[in-house]
């Protein structure tokens, strides 16, 4: 049976997925039928290039897609034109549906990103604020000392004068 699934490449923590048809009886970076795209998962948004004629193709011949090719060619529209072909819509019907579907996914992106800008900004805010309350909290402690300091020496003279005070007067030496 043949899949369209993610073919895995890229360094430890930076991943980079090619999205190929391959026989599922394959291993994940094995051999493989036909390049499709490539999907980069990091940053935002993840990128996606992909040849959705040769996607389409392959879906049409029978190619089973993974959940996360399913999910990917689902964002690119290749499952909705697929869907709508089946269907039997014309073609500039089925364009439409497709630019309708592209501002739908632009929308969505947009609205993300918004929300991921105030979390940023969020964040920031709040480690700036406790950076300044940690700031506050240093020169707070440093004030304490020096008064601890300051109390501490009075404490010192105090003693050594009370010392002064305390100790016996000594006699002048006969002669």
């Amino acid at each position: 049976m043949v899949k369209i699934r993610l073919r895995r490449r890229g360094r430890k923590q930076a991943p980079l997925y090619d999205i190929v048809a391959m026989d599922s009886r394959k291993t994940r970076d094995g051999a493989y039928l036909e390049y499709l795209g490539q999907y980069n998962p990091v940053g935002f948004p993840s990128k996606v290039v992909l040849k959705d004629d040769r996607a389409l193709a392959w879906l049409k011949m029978g190619a089973q897609p993974t959940d996360m090719a399913r999910a990917i060619l689902s964002h690119e529209g290749v499952l909705l034109q697929m869907y709508l072909e089946r269907k039997g819509t014309s073609a500039e019907e089925i364009a439409s549906e497709l630019t309708k579907h592209k501002e739908t996914v632009a929308k969505r992106l947009e609205r993300l990103g918004k929300k991921r800008a105030t979390r940023l900004s969020k964040k920031k805010k709040s480690a700036i604020e406790a950076a300044k309350a940690a700031e506050a909290a240093a020169k707070a402690a440093e004030a304490a000392a020096k008064e601890a300091a300051k109390a501490a020496d009075a404490a010192a003279k105090e003693a050594e004068a009370a010392a002064k005070a305390a100790a016996p007067v000594e006699a002048p030496a006969a002669e």
